[in-house]
């Protein structure tokens, strides 16, 4: 598969990376069997970008199936990106050498502050980006950067110290787009992206399908994506090995263009690790499908719900996905 180059950081991916988040424990929970064929699968069939992170509790995943293939003299290492919700210096840096230990790592590729929620998260965060920074600095970091939904967090990457990656989240209906403490625009995301660009900053984007909302429209959330100004790459959460296959056609240019993925077995789902408890979506459920769990969190009764999508739209935070 082709490579490309992430800006000016001198790390080459493939043009679809693999995420690892599906396969944790706050979605598809696999077994680390299960999740180590399909990681070691997704290398050998030309993926070489991983992407992980230090709450998906995904590094149980990655670490046999990259001793897997550093075993294989046909293989290369693939390109590791990692993430941390840390906002203090010692816990952050803790965070870096806790997924080089992991996975047994002299040098991660990528790390990221994961989630930065706007300007004002990214601000009072500082402590936790000068440790990487400084990680990067004594060479066992490659490149740094910041996951977001937020379109102002995404633009003020470009005045960031350092900053050599922006992983921004993206889709054609604009599901999940946040700006500042309200929700933003598909067009205002893709003028950040082209400007981070423009900046030689690397980017590779998130949640193309909306979390799975909108994968019915397979090739048109990707096709979308993909021609986007100043996109690199595009990470997509993968659970299985037709998952796999079927991205690879993708960007390969060998998937039938009327292409429709089988959704008939598929859940509405809240992501605990994302979910705030806000009540919103239970407020817009028309089936009453959505309670509150013993954590305070909303949660889906899957034999009251219908499928109707409705609730993903209003989350705040994009926690609702269709598994």
């Amino acid at each position: 598969m082709k490579r490309i180059r992430l800006g000016l950081s001198g790390i080459e991916v493939s043009a679809v990376g693999m995420g690892t988040l599906t396969m944790g424990f706050s979605q598809k929970n696999l077994s680390l069997d299960e999740g180590a064929r399909i990681i070691v699968h997704a290398a050998n069939s030309g993926i070489n970008f991983l992407d992980t992170a230090q709450y998906y509790d995904t590094y149980r995943y990655l670490r046999p199936a990259l001793d897997t293939i550093k075993s294989d003299e046909n293989l290369s290492m693939p390109v590791i990106c990692s993430k941390t919700l840390e906002t203090d210096y010692e816990s952050a840096s803790a965070a870096v050498d806790e997924c080089l230990a992991e996975l047994n790592l002299d040098q991660v590729d990528i790390f990221l502050l994961h989630e930065v929620r706007g300007v004002t998260d990214l601000r009072g965060r500082s402590e936790a980006w000068r440790a990487l920074v400084d990680k990067k600095a004594s060479g066992l970091i490659k490149a740094i950067g910041i996951s977001t939904h937020h379109v102002d967090a995404c633009r003020s990457a470009t005045n960031l110290e350092s900053c050599d990656i922006v992983f921004p989240l993206i889709n054609k209906t604009g599901m999940g787009i946040r700006d500042g403490e309200g929700p933003g625009t598909r067009e205002d995301m893709e003028e950040a992206i082209k400007l981070c660009s423009r900046c030689g900053i690397g980017v590779f984007t998130m949640k193309a399908f909306g979390g799975g909302n909108i994968i019915e429209d397979y090739v048109e959330c990707l096709d979308y994506v993909t021609s986007l100004d100043g996109v690199d790459a595009v990470m997509i959460g993968m659970g299985s090995i037709e998952e796999v296959d079927t991205s690879i056609k993708y960007f390969e240019g060998t998937l039938d263009k009327g292409y429709t993925p089988d959704i008939s077995k598929k859940r509405m789902m809240v992501d605990q690790s994302d979910c705030e408890g806000c009540g919103t979506c239970k407020a817009r459920c028309v089936s009453q499908a959505i309670f509150w769990n013993d954590n305070g969190l909303a949660e889906i009764n899957i034999e009251k719900c219908v499928r109707c999508g409705y609730c993903a739209p209003v989350c705040p935070v994009r926690a609702i996905v269709f598994l």
